[in-house]
């Protein structure tokens, strides 16, 4: 335990374990939506990317309580089978010197202040180190991020790479368990037109 901490609630209103709230169905209408970041990530050696999301469609209502109940029924051990079930894809995130990778989950809300809150997950990319070894990572399976964009198209956000999920019954709450140890900063957040 000594490079992951567990970050419970860090990124708790990760849609699918909260109920559907805030306006999204005018969010349906906005895609698709290009951002850029600045991506710094400050785990072992520092390192900055740009990324770019694109989000080239909404998750369904029914794929979001598709994914809600296998996470809460199922203490989220069939979670990663049905997230790369879904299709078509919701997106793809890329870094500046990187191929794509899917996103097969991404949700709007509108929030009170004017604020947009995004939310997009995926399977994370296994290298074939990891593939060949079978270390501790390959346990956390899933990859998250978290953005907020302001009425002026600007923001910031926070990325989990390397991501376990459960879902605590008792507490109704989702928890994060971040593998390194702390998550990467999307910063500078922009819109592209």
């Amino acid at each position: 335990m000594t490079r992951k901490h567990a970050q419970k609630a860090a990124l708790v209103a990760l849609a699918l374990a909260l109920p559907v709230t805030g306006s999204t169905l005018a969010a349906q209408e906005q895609a698709p939506l290009r951002l850029r970041a600045f991506a710094i990530n400050l785990n072992n050696r520092a390192r900055t990317n740009t990324i770019d999301i694109v989000i080239e469609r909404w998750s369904t209502p029914e794929e979001i309580e598709r994914l809600r109940g296998i996470l809460i029924e199922q203490a989220g051990d069939r979670l990663l089978a049905a997230l790369q079930k879904i299709r078509p894809r919701c997106g793809y995130t890329r870094t500046s010197n990187s191929l794509g990778w899917d996103l097969q989950f991404a949700r709007e809300t509108q929030l009170e202040d004017g604020t947009r809150r995004i939310v997009v997950a995926t399977d994370r990319p296994i290298s074939m180190w990891e593939a060949r070894n079978s270390p501790r990572s390959r346990e956390y399976e899933f990859s998250l991020a978290e953005i907020r964009l302001g009425p002026d198209g600007k923001g910031q956000g926070k990325a989990i790479t390397m991501a376990k999920l459960a879902f605590d019954k008792e507490k109704n709450t989702l928890e994060i368990e971040n593998y390194q140890r702390e998550p990467v900063r999307l910063n500078e957040i922009t819109i592209v037109k």
